[in-house]
């Protein structure tokens, strides 16, 4: 039988392999063996994406593989997604959430997993899905009185948006009463400053622990 470190490091494997099917029956072992489910896609999943992206940014990996990298960890997330939302309930909101990827944009596989991710660490998450104005931004963080608003955007064409969301927020009044955090791969620490977002994260694992930091600042 795999040992629970085993077990991690085929997921890491399965990602880098690009093979879903791989990633979800590891990941089917991992729940079998009581693996936390934090664990399996920070040392697992997240690493073999990482490696992907590092390889693609080096100009060693092309976009599709970047892209089935994301596929194959949203696959093994799925599977962790049950175990996640039972630890979910088992603790108490630790604060609300509003997370989307902007107008003009449709890419959802790294927004989905900070939105999962959230979850497990105790946030109450509104995801409003891809292509979000920003009306429907201003809109569901008034609803849900959210702490925090998450951004993503792939495309370098629509960061803009990312501005015109924060702007929208300023004219409705509650921009001083929440946090701001943006990220996605057309995304820079430069331009998060720029546009007066609180934060800034690159990955899925970082982008809870800033969540973290926003909420305590």
């Amino acid at each position: 039988m795999n040992s629970k470190y085993d077990v991690v490091e085929n997921l890491r494997k399965a990602v880098l392999d690009l093979d879903a099917d791989r990633v979800r029956a590891v990941a089917a072992d991992a729940v079998r063996l009581g693996v936390d489910p934090i664990q399996a896609i920070e040392d697992g999943l997240s690493q073999g994406v990482r490696t992907i992206g590092d390889k693609f940014a080096a100009g060693e990996a092309f976009l599709t593989e970047l892209v089935m990298a994301g596929e194959a960890m949203k696959a093994g997330v799925e599977v962790f997604r049950p175990m996640i939302l039972q630890r979910k309930l088992q603790r108490k909101s630790t604060a609300i959430v509003v997370i989307g990827t902007v107008r003009g944009d449709i890419h959802d596989i790294g927004k989905n997993i900070v939105a999962v991710m959230l979850e497990a660490a105790g946030f109450e998450v509104n995801d409003l899905g891809v292509d979000v104005s920003p009306e429907k931004f201003v809109e569901k963080t008034k609803e849900s009185r959210a702490q925090i608003v998450g951004m993503s955007a792939l495309l370098t064409v629509t960061t803009p948006e990312q501005k015109n969301t924060i702007d929208a927020m300023e004219k409705a009044g509650i921009r001083r009463s929440v946090k701001v955090a943006v990220g996605g791969a057309a995304v820079t620490t430069e331009w998060a400053r720029e546009i007066g977002a609180e934060g800034f994260s690159d990955n899925a694992v970082d982008a809870v622990e800033l969540f973290k930091k926003l909420l305590a600042s």
